[in-house]
């Protein structure tokens, strides 16, 4: 089957959507199928490369920052995606288009289907969904919102990628739309023995923006800073300041390490040696990083929202803290880290919990949503 995969970002551009996208693509092409992915190019990437049956094109959009894109970058991506998926129409017809994120990908896949006659298949992450990161998006939707209900009702398959984001979607679209979480490749991610560090090691991963909710991180763990610990916070964006003011503040610049954006494969290396994932966040889709976090055989410490209800069996691999009460991250944290035989075994009930979302499973998936669109085998 050719699969035209049509997507805003992709790794190393973007976050966890992107990753999610990337390992499906991977897998499908495993399966003998031909995947060309439609992405963002920015400065320092190969416009063009291809991994066996995968092919990637990277076009230019006007984005400047791996972490971030804004409405001009956005928009240069729909108008330029339009057009270079035209070219593939010439020389390389798909069977079907795989739109990951309503916007703005969705445009692009509603245009080329309804010009085309190909059956697209939309994706939905949460941040394109109207509500699901407000202080990002809710400005936008304000305007764009009559925009999008073509490109979530024409689509002929609706996926999203935690109940949560399905969910909030019913809200505003009315059409069907299943649950198909986002995998990771378990062949890949394998933590080895599993032991607790001395100290142990605390990693957040993630844009250092509103919905991530980093400077929490340092307000929770200064009030443990009697106890042994080590934190390192991967990612970047507009709040890295004011991360590493706080952490100054706090006196802890001897347990905090800033490493900034770091690459997919420097994120699992970090995972290797980490015992606990502690993600205060705002809202969240299915977290790539929680997923992976599962199959290193990370215990999860986090907020109550999105699809961490799906990833922590509370009490079990985790806990999940309402956000509007921060301070209840203290008395867990210090659970755990007074308890390496606890932690031990959170950790070891993680990676039981990662057989869940085991990338072949999720591309299996996929995989029949295409068939059955196509009527083929």
């Amino acid at each position: 089957m050719r699969i035209l995969v049509v997507i805003y970002e992709y790794p190393p551009v973007g976050g966890g959507g992107g990753r999610a996208a990337q390992d499906i693509c991977q897998e499908l092409a495993l399966h003998n199928h031909e995947i060309r992915v439609l992405t963002a190019h920015i400065k320092g990437l190969p416009k063009q490369e291809t991994l066996i049956s995968l092919h990637i094109r990277r076009i230019s959009s006007a984005r400047r920052f791996p972490y971030k894109a804004g409405l001009l970058a956005m928009s240069g991506y729909v108008i330029a995606g339009f057009w270079a998926s035209l070219r593939y129409l010439r020389t390389w017809k798909p069977d079907i288009i795989h739109a990951h994120f309503a916007v703005p990908s969705g445009p692009v896949a509603w245009a080329l289907s309804r010009l085309s006659g190909i059956p697209y298949v939309l994706t939905a992450h949460l941040g394109d969904v109207p509500g699901g990161v407000p202080e990002k998006t809710a400005r936008w939707f304000r305007w764009i919102y009559p925009l999008t209900v073509s490109i979530w009702r024409d689509a002929a398959r609706v996926v999203a990628v935690s109940e949560f984001t399905r969910c909030l979607a019913l809200d505003h679209y009315p059409v069907e739309i299943e649950v198909i979480p986002n995998g990771v490749d378990l062949r890949h991610l394998e933590p080895g023995p599993i032991q607790v560090g001395k100290p142990p090691l605390i990693v957040f991963a993630g844009r250092f923006m509103h919905q991530k909710n980093p400077v929490q991180v340092i307000q929770t763990l200064s009030q443990l800073k009697h106890l042994e610990w080590n934190c390192v916070m991967l990612g970047d964006g507009p709040l890295y300041q004011s991360v590493r003011r706080e952490i100054k503040s706090a006196g802890l610049e001897d347990r905090f390490f800033l490493p900034g954006w770091v690459a997919p494969e420097e994120v699992i290396q970090w995972f290797d040696r980490a015992d606990l994932l502690f993600m205060p966040s705002y809202a969240e889709g299915l977290p790539v990083v929680g997923v992976q976090s599962l199959a290193m055989g990370l215990c999860i410490v986090a907020s109550r929202v999105g699809g961490f209800i799906d990833l922590v069996d509370e009490g079990q691999n985790g806990y999940l803290v309402d956000i509007q009460n921060p301070g209840g991250f203290v008395p867990y944290l210090e659970e755990l880290l007074t308890n390496p035989a606890r932690l031990k075994t959170f950790r070891l009930a993680s990676r039981k919990k990662a057989e869940q979302f085991d990338i072949r499973k999720i591309a299996r998936d996929y995989e029949k949503i295409f068939q059955s669109v196509t009527g083929t085998e």
